[in-house]
Parts: C-alpha cells; structure tokens; sequence
C-alpha cells in the first residue's frame, strides 16, 4: 500500500467511524438508559462499598479520623486474641446447623400434606407463608419475646399441666433454642418452593409405582425425594445463607448484648457491636470480609458436591 492510499484510508476510517458509533449508541442508548438505575446501584450500592470496606478491613477507623493503615493486624487479631469472635462463630454455627434442617424438614412436611389436595388449599398456603413474609422483623422478634419470657403465654400454657417454665430467653440453656424456634417458625418460604417442585413431578411415576405395589415411604425416598433434591439443593442454600446473615431476633430478644453469658451472640451481632457501638469499622470491616469468605466457602463445597446427590434428570 502506497503512503497516498494509506493517508486516504485514515482518512475513510475517520469520517466512517463516528457515524458507525452514532449509529451504535442510537441503536442501544434506550437500553442503556433503562440501566442507569442498576447500575447507578450496583457501583454506587454494591461495588463501591465492597471495595471500601475491604480496603477500610486493613485500617484502623473509628469515623472520627481518617483511616490508618494497618496491614493485617485486624485479621491477625480476630484470630489470635479475640475471644468473642470464636464464641460468635460458635453459637452461628449452632444456630445454621440446628435451624437450617429443621426448617426445610418442617417445610417439606407441610409442603406434602398440602400437594395431597384440599379445600381451601389457597388460604392454607397463605396462612403458613405469612410468618416468611414478616420475616425477621423487629415486630416478630419483640412478640417472640414476650412469649418465652418469664411470665410469658408459653409459661403460661404449661401451667396448665403442672409444669413451671423457665425464663427461656433468660437461660443460656434455652435462649438460642427460642431463635430456632423461630427461624423453623417462618418456615413458608421454603415450603412454597418445595410445594412447587413436588408440582412439578410427573404423576406416571407414582402410577407406576403404585402397579408395582410399593409403599408410601418407598415413594418418597425412591420417587420424591430423588426428584425434590434440586429443590432440596436451593433451599438449603438460600437458608444457609440467611441463618449467616440473621441478625435482628437475636438483637431484639438480648437487647442488642448477646446475653445471657453470650448464648445468643450470633456472628452479624458481634459485627455490628463492633461497628456501631464501639466504632471499630475498619475492625468490623474484617469480620464482615471473614463472613462473606465462610458463606462463598460454604456455597462452592455445596455446589462441588451436588453432583453427587442432586439429580437434575429422570
């Protein structure tokens, strides 16, 4: 190509390019507009915190005065020399370990008196969905308060068998067990979402099961079961998930302290105590950095294993 036709052909590209953009974003500026607002909130919302809070996990911030780095001290420190974080981690994992099964085993149940057909099987499905729908809110977790102290209406109740209750949320023996409670309690959410799946199983294979005379319980293990684990296997993460993040029962019902004796200190607690009370936020920037490792850690170990007991065709 000669110097001539070169020049001409910067000169074609130039003229031709920005009419060949105009039209690009003629074409698709619409759409870009319509996502403005996410991503406005997943940069403004999402990102630009995650970021900031991961470089604030390696300062030390209290809000007053600018950050000072650090290095790792906070982490070391979680680690090393921090007793209420292990005790945090405890009563987490209690809460996740006991509430998490419990839950999708009730919502299972119930999800399966339902599909059995029923009248009146919309306002059922209501009834048992609406405790998910208030979720944990301050209203709930104030009510289950009242009904597990002391002088509560469950007292109450077993009075009426010659039983004298205990000051359940008062007694580290029993405190974490009323926030199980109530995280089974709200157990409509997943129960919608099971009912849904059991919908969705084709109706010849219980067909041929029955010609084939097996039992109910064989049904359910070597039919519904099998069939439910893709639904089994998102419940159980989505759960996970939230027993990690529960915050406001526990805050609620022990005022915020954890009590008694730190039964009830869950993990988002103690992150918050340490943000909001004490204003360590590079410190509570660290521990949230550590929550979020153990939730991506926990939902690849259950996606890596799925392979092995979820089972995505007939």
């Amino acid at each position: 190509m000669t110097a001539r036709s070169a020049a001409d052909y910067r000169d074609a590209e130039r003229a031709v390019t920005p009419s060949v953009w105009s039209r690009i974003w003629s074409q698709n500026a619409p759409g870009y507009l319509f996502l403005l607002p996410w991503f406005i909130g997943f940069f403004g919302l999402t990102l630009g915190p995650m970021v900031s809070s991961l470089y604030l996990s390696f300062t030390d911030f209290d809000l007053l005065t600018s950050p000072e780095w650090v290095g790792a001290a906070n982490y070391v420190r979680i680690f090393t020399a921090d007793p209420k974080f292990a005790k945090s981690m405890q009563v987490t994992f209690f809460f996740v370990i006991f509430s998490v099964p419990l839950k999708l085993a009730f919502a299972l149940g119930v999800a399966l008196l339902l599909n059995r057909g029923m009248r009146g099987l919309p306002l059922y499905r209501a009834v048992f969905y609406l405790p998910s729908l208030l979720g944990a809110s301050v209203a709930i977790a104030v009510l289950w308060r009242t009904l597990f102290a002391g002088d509560g209406l469950v007292n109450d109740f077993l009075l009426n068998f010659g039983i004298q209750g205990p000051s359940w949320i008062s007694n580290p023996r029993f405190s974490l067990w009323t926030l199980v409670i109530l995280a089974v309690w709200q157990f409509g959410s997943p129960m919608i979402i099971f009912l849904a799946g059991l919908r969705s199983i084709p109706q010849d294979m219980y067909e041929a099961a029955s010609l084939e005379g097996a039992g109910k319980w064989r049904v359910f293990w070597k039919i519904t079961l099998p069939m439910l684990t893709p639904v089994v296997f998102f419940n159980a993460i989505i759960q996970t998930i939230e027993g990690f993040k529960s915050f406001t029962p526990a805050f609620i019902i022990s005022g915020g302290t954890g009590n008694p004796i730190n039964s009830t200190l869950f993990y988002t607690l103690y992150l918050y105590q340490e943000a909001f009370e004490f204003f360590r936020m590079g410190y509570a920037s660290a521990l949230a950095w550590i929550l979020l490792i153990i939730v991506a850690l926990f939902t690849g170990f259950s996606f890596l294993t799925s392979k092995y007991w979820v089972h995505y065709d007939d």
